[in-house]
């Protein structure tokens, strides 16, 4: 299940309880636009409807349900009895106070699809959705806590919860799309009798627990796969039904046009109306209005009967297989007993494990249970949910008893006191492999990289460069070296390389990605690789291992590759002497494992090692850590404290004092002088942050200039790229004739550019190429693949699929130490890094 948990909020700023009313009494799903802040926009919309809600009471494992008017959801929501009024303990009224959590219950889009399409298939999900909330319901009253007290030091367990249930069948932008929102009440029971307020903090930790379930639900309920398997269905390893995929992303993309229809009209109408926000009434016209654009014969209403066939005839469109009956298929369940406990217990720790990466490898009762849920859902097991319980405490257990704990006591569930054994191997194994690569030599004196370095420019080095560049030029086995951008590491890197080479050693540059190692090459004028192409040239092979871990093994002279068949004959491409340096850029990005391999062939062929990077920068793909373990065994630490890229000595001072603000006054008078400077655009909700940077880029575009745009995660990054591709066809830039489509049914266009480049992990070779969809002729898509040497082909629309397909995937899911979650958008680059 792929739902979030959201706290709605009091106070004035708050969209929340606007959104309540129009979720729960005006049957729209509005989860992004402003509306009238505070409590008060209830009473306006109280006698709006006089639709009801359900509500669900959960005491002491015991699940009863009543109706409640707009009247009562509104006493409901401000924490009073929603029958008699009666205040429910002390009332919280800071504009920060939590009203209630909103639980969604996501499946994946091609359920909703199947649902429209098969009756007799809506009826058995919404029957799974009803078994998936009674779960979950009672989950939240057993594992949940209040708080009270000072600081809320009080610790109570709950005997009653309520939630109220809101079911939607489609999306506002009117695309098929059946979800549930479970309301959590902030205001909860406690086990003495008492009303007080949940520890929303614990429910966030929970909700892994809870998709879980949702996961589980939906790959092993037997009344669901069996009405899926009789309607000629499978679930692919994603969980999606796998012959509705496809239609998933068109349909998608329907609706972020429908998106950008109703943005439009929203603001037509303000401008109209003396910039005043539409009422609700107004709002289901404008849904229909976007939805109707651009559909032939469109009414002026759309009931449901016309919306559902106007919805199969689109699905018929994308492709007509989708509307045809399909055979019924044979059920092929694995048997519970089969499964391989030992196994399942080592995924979920590798599932908790990689979840918290960024944690530093910590994670709780909660993420290892989760992780056995998930691991469970994904052995093929079909069986009632109440003969998994036993099966699922097993897995947890024996993935408990393998795993490091942190701390002495048994902690409670939601504390992340738990580290993957592995995980602490890696650390405890790189401090001691940087202990042995850590021999002592000498820094050298400023006397003799002058004489050393006498091509290169050493009048523009200040002291702390001076200090890193006789470090990195000397003989200590490890250095590293530290700093913001604009701090000169690379103006230090030439004048360490100069004196390298008049010693007769060499300098190879490695970094995360070839670009950034190229782009340092090219900078400081020494080779360059990423590290995995290194690792890759000296017999490391990255992969996973049975439980789905990620590993490095390593290949012997004579040993034969199983990836591709061919005899290891040893490093060809990086040949390392005795002496030489291997300078990590980027180091900050390098993770756990890899550091450990890198550092154990440093010590093999007995070169130096330096780390140069910024601890403040991204984080890297894995388990972060390995630069600060470096910097604690180094023989020389140097800090660079001086920036040099920025012609305002303010404004680089400001950057200074961005990265180490201190406490919290401190950071909030940095974040006040971002914004009265201009390096800070503020904005009232998601889509406005979403628009704005969609702005900045057809900016910049006009002007001839490349832009980098960054989002928090890759469906942000396919949201951006989707709405730009779309206003650049509305602008008549891209012709939408003839299309390709890469994986996860991404559309490129005549027109668009996807830059790619192949994981160098897997393959040991970098090999960057850029395809522009030139033109169309009558049986080729003309691509041209610009390489480096500047070679251009033209092949025939087929094969540029293919390619195009395996482009887009090595972009998705690019080397390790690219951004994962960022994207990049350009003039030429439309596709996600």
């Amino acid at each position: 299940m792929r739902g979030g948990l959201k706290r709605w909020k009091r106070g004035v700023e708050s969209r929340g309880v606007r959104q309540a009313i129009a979720y729960a009494l005006e049957g729209t799903c509005d989860a992004h636009l402003q509306h009238s802040p505070g409590v008060e926009a209830l009473e306006r919309y109280s006698a709006a409807s006089d639709s009801t809600v359900s509500r669900f009471i959960v005491e002491n494992g015991v699940i009863t349900s009543d109706e409640l008017t707009a009247g009562g959801l509104r006493v409901w929501l401000t924490g009073h009895d929603p029958v008699t009024g009666e205040e429910r303990g002390h009332q919280r009224l800071s504009p920060d106070a939590d009203l209630l959590l909103d639980g969604t219950l996501n499946h994946p889009k091609s359920y909703s699809i199947a649902a429209l399409l098969h009756p007799e298939l809506a009826a058995e999900f919404e029957a799974l959705q009803d078994r998936l909330r009674e779960r979950i319901l009672l989950t939240w009253q057993a594992e949940l806590n209040a708080r009270r007290g000072h600081g809320g030091l009080i610790r109570e367990e709950i005997t009653r919860i309520e939630v109220v249930e809101l079911q939607h069948r489609r999306s506002r932008a009117l695309d098929p799309h059946i979800h549930r929102h479970l309301w959590l009440n902030i205001k909860v029971l406690g086990a003495d009798n008492k009303w007080s307020n949940l520890d929303s903090r614990v429910a966030m930790k929970l909700h892994t627990v809870v998709n879980a379930e949702g996961e589980l639900a939906a790959r092993t309920d037997p009344a669901w796969i069996a009405v899926l398997a009789r309607n000629g269905y499978t679930l692919d390893i994603n969980g999606e039904i796998a012959e509705l995929a496809g239609a998933v992303r068109p349909v998608s993309r329907r609706s972020a046009q429908i998106e950008a229809n109703r943005a439009r009209l929203i603001a037509e109408w303000s401008a109209a109306h003396g910039g005043s926000a539409p009422s609700a009434e107004v709002l289901q016209q404008i849904d229909r209005r976007a939805w109707a654009v651009s559909r032939p014969n469109k009414p002026a209403d759309v009931d449901e009967a016309f919306w559902e066939a106007r919805v199969r005839d689109e699905l018929g469109a994308i492709d007509p297989s989708l509307i045809t009956r399909r055979a019924p298929l044979s059920i092929a369940a694995i048997d519970l007993n089969a499964v391989d406990l030992d196994l399942l217990a080592a995924q979920a720790v590798v599932d908790a494990d990689g979840r918290f990466t960024a944690c530093g490898g910590r994670f709780s009762i909660f993420d290892i249970r989760a992780g056995a849920i998930r691991a469970l859902s994904r052995t093929g097991v079909v069986a009632e949910r109440d003969r998994l319980d036993e099966v699922i405490t097993e897995i947890t257990e024996r993935a408990v008893r393998s795993v490091f704990r942190l701390v002495a006591d048994d902690p409670p569930a939601h504390v992340k006191a738990f580290m993957a054994t592995e995980t602490v191997r890696a650390k405890v194994r790189l401090a001691g492999r940087l202990d042995v690569l850590a021999q002592p030599g000498r820094s050298l004196l400023p006397d003799e990289l002058r004489r050393l370095a006498q091509t290169a420019d050493l009048s523009a080095l200040d002291s702390s460069q001076s200090v890193a560049a006789c470090a990195i030029a000397g003989t200590d086995g490890l250095v590293t070296v530290t700093g913001p951008a604009g701090a000169g590491k690379t103006t230090m890197l030439r004048a360490a390389f100069a004196a390298l080479t008049s010693q007769r050693r060499r300098m190879l540059v490695v970094a995360p990605t070839r670009k950034a190692a190229s782009v340092a090459s090219r900078e400081v004028g020494a080779a360059a690789s990423s590290i995995h192409a290194l690792l890759s040239d000296h017999g490391y092979r990255w992969g996973t291992d049975e439980a789905g871990a990620k590993v490095w093994t390593r290949l012997r002279v004579g040993e034969v590759d199983a990836s591709t068949g061919a005899v290891y004959g040893g490093p060809s491409r990086y040949v390392l002497r005795s002496r030489d340096w291997i300078v990590v850029d980027e180091a900050g990005k390098v993770d756990l494992q890899t550091a450990n391999v890198l550092v154990e062939l440093a010590i093999e062929q007995g070169v130096g090692l330096a780390f140069v990077g910024d601890t403040h920068q991204a984080l890297p793909v894995g388990h972060a850590g390995a630069m600060g373990l470096a910097i604690r065994h180094a023989n020389a630490a140097v800090e660079l404290n001086t920036v040099h890229r920025f012609r305002d000595p303010g404004y680089a001072a400001l950057t200074l004092r961005l990265r180490d603000a201190g406490d919290h006054e401190r950071a909030l008078v940095v974040a006040g002088e971002l914004a009265e400077h201009g390096h800070v655009d503020r904005v009232e909700h998601h889509d406005a942050a979403r628009e704005r940077m969609i702005d900045a880029y057809f900016d910049w575009h006009a002007r001839g200039k490349r832009v980098t745009l960054v989002s928090g995660t890759n469906a942000e990054a396919d949201a951006i790229n989707d709405a730009i591709q779309e206003r650049r066809v509305d602008q008549g830039e891209l012709d939408v004739r003839v299309a390709a489509w890469g994986i996860g049914r991404q559309r490129i266009l005549v027109g668009d550019t996807v830059q790619t480049r192949r994981n160098d992990r897997l393959t040991g070779v970098e090999n960057r190429a850029q395809w522009i969809v030139r033109g169309i002729r009558d049986e080729y898509l003309s691509l041209a693949s610009v390489s480096d040497s500047g070679e251009v082909a033209h092949v025939s629309a087929e094969y540029a699929r293919e390619h195009l397909q395996l482009a887009y995937a090595s972009t998705v899911h690019g080397v390790q130490g690219d951004t994962a979650d960022a994207s990049v958008v350009g003039p030429d680059v439309d596709a996600v890094h």
